[in-house]
């Protein structure tokens, strides 16, 4: 018997092997994004400065429990409400699937908990006729262009963007951008949240297309999960697999940043 048939049989059962290692690898990562934790990437400026374009998220799925918008591939039929139900906090950073489209991701702040009364005020959030503590906070300047867009287009440069940091009665203090005292959004309605619904909103006020709009109430069946960290960040738009530009657009400083 030569080397080369006396080997056969060992590099056979070595690359079966490795197929069942893949594979339980591969298991374990659906497992995980299906279950646990789902990577999401920042498109657009709606939640500036607290989110950049270029962001990758880890989202917690087991935060709020499971509905039928949990899993990647959701099927309408298949439950309603949710398992292992946990209500979200004011302040929290969410992912969910749009009301009126749910194959789209959207992630907003939880502003509203069902049964508040929500407006805002020349600039100011009142929740429940209360004012939201709002102070300066210095100014935010970035090279990226969002073109997300609610009433007037801001697909522009930001330089120097008034930034006012707000703060909830539970204690979640967050910034927010103020890119022009007569947004759209600036001066609303009152909005009264359903029961099992939720009202959100994104960081960047004037240019984020929430619940002051389009969006509408968020059921609670349509919570994805919390935004938990930044696990990656890269700018100018740079594609991920676009390598060779990571050098230059890398945010280092934003890598494993804990969401707030």
């Amino acid at each position: 018997m030569s080397v080369t048939e006396h080997r056969k049989p060992e590099e056979k059962n070595a690359f079966w092997e490795t197929i069942v290692v893949l594979f339980q690898a591969f298991l374990l990562a659906g497992v995980i994004r299906t279950v646990l934790l789902q990577p999401f990437t920042i498109p657009s400026g709606s939640m500036m400065p607290t989110l950049l374009i270029g962001d990758y998220l880890l989202v917690n799925k087991f935060s709020y429990g499971y509905s039928r918008y949990s899993l990647p591939l959701y099927n309408p039929e298949w439950f309603d409400g949710r398992l292992f139900g946990s209500e979200p906090a004011r302040g929290d950073v969410v992912v969910f699937r749009l009301p009126s489209d749910p194959s789209i991701d959207y992630i907003k702040r939880v502003v509203g908990l069902p049964g508040d009364r929500i407006q805002v005020k020349n600039d100011v959030l009142y929740i429940n006729e209360k004012a939201i503590e709002r102070k300066e906070d210095g100014t935010f300047t970035t090279d990226e262009e969002d073109t997300e867009g609610v009433g007037v287009q801001y697909s522009r440069d930001y330089q120097g963007v008034p930034v006012f940091r707000e703060t909830f009665d539970n204690g979640v203090s967050f910034d927010t951008l103020d890119l022009t005292p007569t947004g759209e959004g600036d001066n609303t309605q009152v909005f009264t949240v359903p029961p099992k619904h939720y009202f959100m909103m994104g960081d960047n006020r004037d240019n984020s297309a929430d619940s002051r709009f389009g969006v509408g109430y968020v059921p609670e069946e349509n919570l994805v999960g919390r935004a938990s960290f930044i696990i990656f960040s890269i700018a100018n738009r740079t594609p991920f697999l676009h390598v060779w530009k990571w050098p230059a657009n890398l945010r280092y400083e934003r890598f494993f940043k804990a969401i707030k």
